[in-house]
């Protein structure tokens, strides 16, 4: 894992966080593989990726925040994150509505070159 993957995973969060979906998809490969947190499984592509941020956004507000990054022994990234879910009025979401909640989760990011192939999300250990 290189400074840079850590720069610009972190980069990632905050546009993320500042649904600046465009930053994001900069780094997404053309075919990308992205975990859908909401509905679970995967969606592909970059227009997906869209989409799928878009139709989330119009129903709640999530905040991901990166805490520690380790590299796997496949040579993944694997960011433990703080995630919170809010709704549109900024007021935290209570149990599971969407089926997400408050808690720390494990996000991974498989990388060729300068581009995200995949990303997946696993529970914290």
């Amino acid at each position: 894992m290189s400074e840079n993957d850590v720069e610009m995973i972190k980069r990632i969060y905050a546009s993320f966080n500042a649904r600046d979906i465009d930053g994001v998809l900069a780094v997404l490969s053309d075919d990308v593989t992205w975990a859908n947190g909401m509905d679970g499984g995967h969606i592909n592509g970059r227009q997906a990726v869209r989409d799928y941020w878009t139709r989330q956004w119009a129903v709640i507000s999530p905040h991901v925040e990166p805490v520690a990054f380790a590299e796997t022994e496949d040579g993944a990234v694997a960011v433990e994150v703080i995630q919170s879910v809010f709704d549109l009025d900024g007021r935290p979401l209570e149990g599971q509505a969407h089926g997400l909640k408050d808690k720390t989760v494990m996000h991974i990011f498989r990388m060729e070159g300068d581009k995200i192939v995949r990303f997946d999300i696993r529970d914290a250990p």
